[in-house]
């Protein structure tokens, strides 16, 4: 999960002022000691992360912090106000030419980055917003390349424009936008080549590329888990050819975050989209404040509230009436099936932890005893039963449950919990209701209280 390291060490520190009831200056530089080794660690360039700590520390001391009446929290939102600065403050959008003139966007980076993928990505995110997208297939060295865009552009149903790998990436981009401009797409994506390390070879192509077209915008890809390596490269295209952005891809393994926190401050060039997920539906437009919410385990809702509108097709009066049911105590195994449904588009339930306000460091540990297999298996006890013993598990009698068993393909012992586990969680849904408390967030799901699932 990003920032699990990060936003677990801060938590900590944070945890230590909210304890104090006045601060001293001591106290301040003691707590921000710690901020400074919990970055270092996470990667963050080392220039960057003096800059921050001297900033924020000149913040806090001031009179109205250490005499306020909650001093802790008000350090905490300093914090939250630099990381939001640190990472450029303001939330970066794509540029397009006006009219129906078309944009030519080059993806720039090194081989293994995910740029390929992310080039989909960005054009599926394009097409959400009312963009007719062609993909440009300019790698012709990388073996399967061009199919590998095809393949991921069928799959965004996004058009792409190849002609095979006999010519020359500057020709190719060229015959794509004329082809762009008589067939109404407004937006071409060039798919260039990489290379392992930066070389003059690559560069030299790019600046082709640049000179037999007109290129709008070129968006770097840097793989964010190769940390100042990625700031590093991101530095040497933007003096080479100039770049006016940075997709930053693997945001969702890389537990540390120092090219996130890093890139801006080094570059001046601004983070656009974060890949999230291996999914073609897995990237985000990136945002500085949600993100700085994210690191200091304050969760982004916002974020969370847009992929539901992008993904789900739950519309709102189903949505009330299951909400109505769950108050109730009443929900049954097709709600069930319906909500791990509409999880799975979303992302599946991992993937959605680390937005929730309130867990912080406690998504990794919930993350890591989620089963996406244990996950299946309960989905096919599920769509073993018959409609009618989903609408109503009470009918679920030992023969029924031996015949659940033996389509699903498990043993009779986990119907039994998975039922069992049902009914307790009816009940605990039954007095959130009714204002009780449970077990938490996730107690009511079926095996999550404890944080164990079933099998």
């Amino acid at each position: 999960m990003a920032f699990e390291s990060l936003t677990d060490k801060l938590q900590n520190v944070f945890r230590s002022l909210r304890s104090k009831g006045r601060l001293t200056q001591e106290d301040v530089k003691t707590a921000l000691k710690e901020v400074k080794m919990a970055l270092l660690e996470a990667d963050v360039n080392f220039k960057v992360v003096k800059q921050f700590v001297n900033t924020v520390e000149e913040r806090a001391v001031g009179q109205d912090v250490m005499n306020g009446l909650n001093p802790g929290q008000m350090v905490i939102k300093i914090v939250h106000e630099e990381l939001i600065a640190l990472m450029g403050s303001e939330t970066t959008e794509l540029a397009f030419q006006p009219g129906k003139a078309v944009t030519v966007i080059m993806m720039a980076g090194l081989q293994g980055a995910g740029k390929t993928t992310a080039t989909a990505k960005i054009a599926g995110n394009l097409k959400r917003k009312g963009k007719k997208s062609l993909l440009a297939a300019c790698d012709v060295y990388r073996p399967a390349a061009v199919e590998q865009l095809k393949i991921n552009g069928a799959r965004q149903e996004v058009e792409v424009f190849s002609l095979g790998t006999d010519r020359k990436p500057a020709e190719i981009a060229k015959e794509a936008v004329a082809y762009a401009e008589k067939n109404g797409h407004n937006v071409v994506i060039l798919d260039t080549a990489g290379r392992l390390a930066v070389d003059e070879a690559m560069m030299a192509e790019l600046e082709e590329i640049r000179s037999a077209v007109t290129v709008h915008q070129v968006l770097l890809v840097v793989d964010a888990m190769t940390g100042q390596d990625a700031v590093n490269v991101a530095k040497a295209f933007d003096e080479r050819i100039g770049i006016d952005g940075v997709v930053l891809t693997k945001m969702d393994s890389d537990t540390r975050g120092g090219a996130a926190l890093s890139i801006k401050a080094v570059t001046g060039k601004p983070i656009l989209f974060v890949g999230m997920g291996e999914k073609l539906t897995d990237m985000e437009q990136f945002y500085p404040d949600r993100m700085a919410s994210r690191i200091l385990g304050m969760g982004d809702v916002l974020s969370l509230i847009e992929k539901a509108q992008a993904n789900l097709d739950l519309d709102e009066e189903k949505g009330r009436e299951m909400a109505g049911r769950m108050k109730k105590g009443k929900f049954d195994f097709e709600d069930y099936l319906e909500s791990m449904k509409q999880m799975r588009k979303m992302g599946g339930l991992g993937s959605l932890l680390s937005m929730l306000p309130g867990l912080g460091a406690g998504a990794a540990q919930l993350e890591s005893q989620i089963d996406e297999k244990q996950l299946a298996h309960i989905e096919a006890i599920i769509l073993s039963m018959t409609p009618q013993e989903r609408r109503n598990p009470k009918l679920l009698n030992p023969k029924r449950k031996f015949r659940i068993a033996k389509g699903a393909g498990v043993d009779i012992s986990q119907v039994n919990r998975l039922v069992k586990q049902f009914e307790q969680s009816q009940k605990l849904m039954k007095q959130f209701g009714g204002g009780k408390r449970g077990r938490g967030m996730f107690g009511g799901l079926p095996g999550m209280g404890r944080g164990k699932f079933p099998f």
